[in-house]
């Protein structure tokens, strides 16, 4: 036989408006789900899918039957966000560790795992991590990419590679844990693993009762930031039986059947790139096509200027040379000619003269043509005067 004991809590943290982690734990299962997607929407996942597995395991608490259970939790999750726009896009983490009966009647406590929620076991001070976290990171320090150290402030360390209704199939992390009495068990969402270091999780973890010790952690993480939400099971066994025979797998969900079709499973993995995810990728590259087509076409037709169109001076709207394959474009002929102007403003029209509006550049090449209209005046003025004092200088000599 196997029993433990069990303290829980949870909390929204020091940023997140909302708490969309779920939690579920009595003397024979233990879940954390850890949802992700706005509009509450997470919420919606983690806890629908506490639910639909602690549902499923209630009518078959085997290996089996868990591992069923969070298939149906994820096409619950899917057909939640196909059926409400406004959860389109949800998922959640789920790790659960169950007490599972088998064929001899032994009852063994087995972890499922999915996304990059944790499981730790606490033995004498010291910690090991159950669970391997389902990151673009973590995939990468398991390809030898990446080092620990640079995983754990990695861009991508946050962009999980399965999770529970994010595609139509679903792969499950399965283990027997190897328990004795005393040990520990911590389940964990992120928000708990990202704020503190190893060494503090298994101090507080392991240095105090089990209800005391998840509010120690709790109170721990937002203290370091509480930048998430912060989720905590703590577990102790006091008897435990094990598997009579261990498993360590990843179980591979088979796609679906398709109506008339011949189609071998080969297939699936081509079929199951094309996710909402790639979708949203495709939306935000138009998008920003989209965006700079219309920056590009604001900042060719946003200035107006004066030019010389066979001699009379006309308005252009856009940039004298152009921009790209965006073109000036002439708005009107002003009633002014280019002659009717002075020698320094002939010039300046000849290399443009730009102004920031339509009426601004229609009342400056006004302004233009009346500095001309009382230069000729002046100049008129000066040859009467002129001819005047002459005639009155000969007279007097008469």
């Amino acid at each position: 036989m196997t029993r433990w004991r069990y303290a829980a809590a949870t909390d929204t943290g020091l940023v997140r408006e909302s708490n969309q982690d779920a939690i579920f734990v009595d003397d024979s299962l233990a879940i954390v789900a850890d949802g992700m997607g706005g509009h509450a929407a997470g919420e919606v996942a983690s806890a629908l899918t506490v639910d639909v597995i602690y549902d499923g395991y209630l009518s078959n608490p085997t290996v089996e039957g868990l591992h069923i259970a969070i298939e149906e939790a994820n096409r619950a999750v899917l057909h939640e966000a196909r059926e409400n726009p406004d959860h389109f896009g949800m998922g959640t983490t789920v790790i659960v560790l169950g007490l599972t009966h088998d064929e001899g009647g032994v009852v063994s406590p087995t972890l499922f795992h999915v996304g990059d929620s944790r499981a730790y076991q606490l033995r004498d001070g010291a910690l090991r991590q159950l669970s391997e976290d389902h990151s673009v990171a973590e995939e990468w320090v398991r390809m030898g990419r990446l080092t620990p150290e640079e995983a754990a402030t990695h861009p991508r360390r946050h962009q999980l590679t399965r999770g529970v209704g994010v595609e139509d199939s679903i792969d499950i992390d399965v283990m027997s844990v190897s328990a004795m009495p005393g040990d520990r068990v911590l389940l964990c969402s992120d928000g708990l693993s990202n704020e503190l270091s190893n060494e503090e999780l298994v101090r507080l973890a392991s240095s105090a009762p089990l209800d005391e010790a998840a509010t120690n952690l709790i109170a721990a993480a937002r203290h370091a930031g509480g930048r998430d939400n912060i989720s905590v099971v703590l577990l102790e066994f006091d008897e435990v039986e094990l598997a009579t025979t261990p498993i360590k797998k990843t179980l591979v969900a088979a796609a679906p059947p398709v109506a008339q079709s011949t189609r071998s499973h080969t297939m699936r993995p081509h079929r199951r790139r094309f996710t909402w995810r790639v979708w949203l990728g495709v939306a935000f590259f138009l998008a920003i096509i989209a965006g700079f087509f219309a920056v590009v076409h604001w900042y060719a037709y946003s200035t107006y200027y004066l030019a010389n169109d066979n001699g009379k001076i006309a308005v252009f709207q856009g940039q004298p040379n152009g921009v790209l394959w965006y073109k000036p474009v002439k708005i009107l002929d002003t009633p002014y000619l280019s002659t009717q102007l002075r020698t320094t403003d002939q010039i300046a029209l000849g290399a443009t003269i730009s102004e920031p509006s339509l009426e601004a550049a229609i009342n400056y090449a006004g302004s233009l043509h009346d500095a001309w209209q009382l230069g000729q005046s002046t100049t008129t003025t000066t040859s009467t005067t002129t001819t005047v004092r002459a005639t009155t200088t000969t007279t007097k000599a008469g």
